[in-house]
């Protein structure tokens, strides 16, 4: 994983909250807040928050819930703040794979598309289980394959058009670069969990441009930096190319199928 894929700084956090999180993230949102809401747990902790799409889900079907929102990058949590006011919900930046709070803290553990982006996932997993009580649930998401999700694969392919001698990788090679079933349950076992399921979830991905799509992806995302480090005068025809990509799939309005693995697991309860 390259240094620049878990960064989001500057203006990456307010793109990547107005353009990508209709298109990409509210659906998902939607469904782990309904699968959350079944368990009831009183208090919850939310690992890469981001701007806070999920934390808003949780916080309107929740009210009741006390939610810790975390995320390693407090520009994130900025924005994340700004959009969520509720006395349930406080914001900590922190890392995933090395959880500022004591053991058993939590009742549930929840992450939406950032198991991805973590350098060590079985490090991660293991952090969550450590705080939660015993019987808690740690639920989570990860992207299925590039081939799977066509708005995705389409943008990763246009930027072979703009740098043709070296693409920037960053699409298939962090968001869409975890998703065999297999390797992730293995790698929950492998931190200590158990009872561990997962659902493969289709909705639809929807913006009401292609080019909205296209700026939220180049420039509302780690691509950014990848295309910048090429040649940062680029980062329009980037944007103009992954607009025509898309307007070849979808036409000028973007309405397409996303796909993503939805992973729920235990942590055991003593022998």
């Amino acid at each position: 994983m390259a240094s620049t894929d878990s960064a989001f700084a500057g203006s990456i956090p307010a793109i990547y909250n107005r353009c990508l999180g209709p298109m990409l993230f509210e659906p998902y949102a939607r469904d782990l807040a309904r699968r959350v809401t079944a368990i009831r747990p009183g208090n919850l902790l939310e690992t890469a928050a981001g701007t806070g799409i999920v934390t808003a889900a949780l916080a309107d079907a929740l009210p009741e819930t006390d939610i810790v929102a975390t995320d390693l990058n407090q520009a994130m949590l900025d924005v994340a703040a700004k959009r969520i006011s509720s006395p349930r919900v406080s914001f900590q930046a922190a890392d995933a794979q090395s959880l500022p709070f004591p053991d058993a803290s939590f009742d549930a553990v929840l992450c939406q598309f950032g198991v991805m982006f973590f350098p060590d996932r079985i490090g991660a997993y293991r952090e969550a289980r450590r705080v939660l009580r015993r019987g808690g649930t740690f639920i989570f998401n990860a992207w299925n394959s590039l081939e799977s999700n066509p708005a995705s694969k389409a943008m990763a392919e246009a930027m072979r058009e703009v740098f043709p001698d070296d693409p920037p990788s960053f699409i298939q090679r962090t968001p869409f670069g975890y998703h065999d079933t297999g390797q992730i349950e293995d790698d929950l076992r492998a931190a200590g969990f158990a009872d561990i399921s997962f659902e493969t979830v289709v909705l639809p991905s929807r913006a009401p441009s292609a080019r909205e799509a296209a700026t939220g992806m180049c420039q509302g995302s780690p691509l950014r930096a990848e295309i910048e480090a090429r040649d940062p005068t680029r980062l329009d025809a980037a944007v103009d190319a992954a607009t025509r990509a898309l307007e070849r799939l979808s036409g000028p309005v973007l309405d397409v199928e996303m796909s993503a693995h939805v992973f729920t697991a235990r942590a055991p309860d003593p022998a």
